[in-house]
């Protein structure tokens, strides 16, 4: 039993904490021009970055506020393009 817990410890527990440590630095580091995801499915890009939130323009000329720990994946400045 013992042995199951140290199992699932390491592939299950561990690789989970490095990820949210990974995306915890990522949403303290995240700047203007960013593209960000939202927990709620939003995507955008950062047009302001406050303390506690971060404004993402979701269309032309529509800004919504989101509370920073609500991001769920950030792409940095300069990522790489669509099928454009």
């Amino acid at each position: 039993l013992l042995l199951v817990f140290v199992v699932f410890y390491f592939l299950m527990i561990r690789p989970q904490q490095s990820r949210m440590k990974a995306l915890q630095a990522a949403v303290a580091a995240v700047k203007k021009g960013d593209s960000v995801v939202t927990a709620g499915g939003l995507v955008g890009k950062v047009t302001r970055v406050e303390d506690a939130f971060v404004e993402v323009e979701i269309a032309p000329n529509t800004r919504v506020r989101v509370v920073k720990a609500t991001l769920a994946e950030i792409t940095p400045l300069g990522g790489k393009p669509a099928n454009d």
